[in-house]
C-alpha cells in the first residue's frame, strides 16, 4: 500500500497524520534525553518532533522508501528498516516508544502492542494514536466519493475493504478476530491494559485539516492508503466520475481559495511498562 509512495504521502497525508503529534510526545514523556523509538515513522513527522525536544530518537518503518526520506529529513535520528512485530532492539532498550496511526496499518495488534512493551524499559512510556470509528466527515469524504459514483459492486469486494454502513470502502480487511480489538476508546485501553501496560489513559483527539482540494484528491489517486488504492486502481473514466463526486461532496467542507476543513476524530492512549 505504501510502497515506493514516500514522496506523495509527504505532501498530501502527512500533513493530517502530524496533527496529534506534540500530545503523543507530551504523552510518551518525549523530552531532552530521552531515549525515544518512533514506530512506523513514515517519513519522520514524530522522529523530527521528538528530535527538536533534544530527545535520543530512532526511527523504524516497514517501508524501505519510506526510511530512506526519513534518513534524508531527519538527520539526527537513526532510521532503520523493521516489521512489526519482530523489532530489532534488545529488550528494555528505550524510554518512550510512540506508533502514529501504526495500529491501524498492522495484521497482528496484539503481538505488535507486545513487542513496543518488550523494548521499552521498565517505567517506560508508550503511547500510540489510532484513528476513531467511526469515521469522522472529513475522512469519509473520500469513501463517499467512491459510494456516490456507484462503483459498489464486485470490484468493491475484491479490493478487500471493510465498509461501514453503506457500501463504501474505507478500511482494508482486517485483522483475524482473536488479533483485533474495538477501535474505540474502552477497545483501545483494554488493548494497552490487555498487553501489560500500566496507568492506561486513552482521550479523543479532534481537529479540522485545512488541505487544497486538489491535494487531497492527489494524495487518493496516488494509491495512498486503503481508498486511494481503490481509486487508483480504477480505470480512468471510472476515476474521472469518482471525482465529480468529489467535487460536489466537498463544497460542504469548502472555506474558499480551494481550500477544505476536513472533520478528522483520532484516539490518543497510552501507558507505562
Amino acid at each position: 500500500m505504501w510502497a515506493g509512495r514516500a514522496q506523495a504521502y509527504a505532501s498530501s497525508f502527512a500533513g493530517v497524520c502530524a496533527h496529534p503529534v506534540p500530545r503523543l510526545l507530551d504523552a510518551a514523556r518525549v523530552g531532552a534525553g530521552v531515549r525515544v523509538l518512533d514506530v512506523g515513522t513514515g517519513t519522520g513527522t514524530v522522529a523530527e518532533a521528538a528530535c527538536a525536544r533534544g530527545a535520543g530518537v530512532t526511527g523504524v518503518d516497514a517501508e524501505a522508501d519510506m526510511v530512506e526520506w526519513a534518513a534524508r529529513a531527519v538527520p539526527p535520528a537513526a532510521i532503520h528498516l523493521a516489521v512489526l512485530p519482530q523489532l530489532p532492539f534488545s529488550e528494555g532498550l528505550f524510554d518512550a516508544v510512540t506508533a502514529n496511526f501504526v495500529l491501524d496499518h498492522v495484521g497482528r495488534p496484539r503481538a505488535a502492542i507486545t513487542e513496543l512493551r518488550r523494548v521499552v524499559r521498565p517505567g517506560g512510556r508508550i503511547a500510540v494514536t489510532l484513528w476513531a470509528v467511526p469515521e469522522a466527515a472529513g475522512q469519509a469524504l473520500l469513501g463517499r466519493a467512491v459510494r456516490d459514483a456507484g462503483v459498489r459492486d464486485a470490484a468493491v469486494r475484491d479490493a478487500g475493504l471493510r465498509d461501514a454502513g453503506p457500501p463504501v470502502p474505507s478500511r482494508p480487511a482486517g485483522p483475524a478476530a482473536e488479533d483485533d480489538f474495538p477501535r474505540t476508546e474502552t477497545g483501545l485501553t483494554e488493548l494497552l491494559t490487555w498487553a501489560g501496560l500500566r496507568d492506561v489513559a486513552c482521550e479523543p483527539v479532534r481537529w479540522e485539516h485545512r488541505v487544497p482540494a486538489d491535494a487531497w484528491w492527489a494524495g487518493a489517486v496516488a494509491g495512498l492508503g486503503p481508498v486511494g488504492q481503490f481509486v487508483a486502481s480504477r480505470p480512468e473514466r471510472t476515476r474521472a466520475d469518482i471525482r465529480r463526486h468529489f467535487d460536489l461532496l466537498s463544497t460542504e467542507f469548502a472555506i474558499g481559495g480551494g481550500e477544505l476543513a476536513l472533520p478528522h476524530a483520532a484516539l490518543l492512549a497510552w501507558g507505562r511498562r
